[in-house]
């Protein structure tokens, strides 16, 4: 096999690339400013590539990815041409991933990272004699941030998270900003959006802030009234989707510490919603999340807080009706 050289423009999904000799690995923040989203790169989540794949076009029959030592069972999924052909089960100790008997003509190959573990890639190989190209991602781009909800560490495979799939049906380019247990609203995190290049945002904020006593019922509404205001410093017009927590039984009326309960998340960010609305900005909009994932579906969250794989493929379904219920967002063509 041959070698295709290591390139930034192979990552797509990720904020940033992390160089060194022997790899190459994909962040969700900007790698060389890592420390200004504490603790350890926010901590630890944007080092896990959740929506970040590698992306050719070639007639190769097979493609090959070297990692750096997998320190535990992990997932990566091939898909051609848009659908999944195999998800690989890559045992811990294993360095090398390989995708065998792909299609002999030329198709658009993605391979999903696993959004479970840090990945450095070492290497990529084709067949002999393949050829090969980058691709270029035209599709309109799509940043959402959350939560666990988002990140979808539970999900069957990697492309098989509820952001994934969304985006595929609906022909978005992703940047998946979900960092289980870590969604806060952190200044940085909204700097980070606001100069990244996007065409559609969507904001789904509250469930870490309740179950952490991250911020009080005095504190919550201007942390996320700041937060917009920063992305809005560059991205306008922008159609910018604020979702509420969906359902979670033991803190929908239990108020935390600081006085915060799912219900009083909702209401805030409504409040603040329609406060934007009132002040001249006609591009953002509200979703319930008891209306994207209510009660109803609580049997498919085995720990009462995370949906199963069945749940996120339920979630992207639902997400795909709400955004094109309520949200215009232009098309590139």
């Amino acid at each position: 096999m041959k070698q295709i050289p290591l390139s930034e423009k192979l990552f797509h999904g990720a904020v940033s690339i992390e160089k060194t000799e022997d790899y190459m690995k994909p962040w969700r923040i900007p790698f060389d400013k890592k420390e200004f989203f504490p603790p350890n790169g926010i901590s630890g989540q944007a080092e896990l590539p959740a929506g970040v794949r590698i992306k050719i076009r070639s007639n190769t029959q097979s493609i090959k990815l070297g990692i750096v030592e997998a320190v535990e069972l992990m997932e990566m999924d091939c898909l051609i041409d848009g659908t999944r052909f195999k998800t690989a089960y890559i045992p811990a100790g294993e360095t090398m991933v390989t995708f065998n008997s792909l299609a002999g003509k030329t198709k658009l190959i993605e391979i999903y990272l696993t959004q479970k573990l840090p990945v450095p890639i070492s290497g990529i190989w084709i067949d002999d004699g393949a050829e090969w190209e980058l691709v270029d991602d035209s599709r309109l781009r799509w940043i959402t941030y959350g939560s666990s909800i988002t990140h979808c560490y539970y999900s069957d495979s990697p492309s098989q998270t509820w952001p994934a799939l969304s985006a595929k049906e609906m022909d978005f380019n992703l940047t998946c900003l979900g960092y289980s247990g870590n969604c806060h609203l952190e200044p940085m995190v909204a700097r980070m959006i606001r100069d990244l290049p996007a065409d559609f945002i969507s904001i789904c904020a509250g469930i870490n802030i309740v179950g952490g006593n991250t911020l009080s019922d005095r504190t919550f509404s201007p942390a996320l009234i700041g937060f917009i205001e920063t992305i809005r410093d560059v991205h306008k017009d922008v159609p910018l989707v604020i979702i509420s927590p969906i359902f979670h039984r033991e803190r929908e009326k239990n108020e935390n510490q600081v006085g915060l309960s799912l219900e009083k998340v909702r209401t805030e960010i409504v409040q603040v919603v329609e406060l934007f609305k009132r002040h001249g900005d006609q591009n953002i909009y509200y979703i319930d999340g008891l209306e994207w994932f209510g009660e109803e579906y609580e049997k498919y969250m085995p720990d009462g807080l995370h949906p199963n794989g069945e749940g996120d493929k339920i979630m992207a379904v639902r997400f795909q009706r709400l955004i094109e219920a309520h949200v215009p967002i232009k098309s590139n063509t």
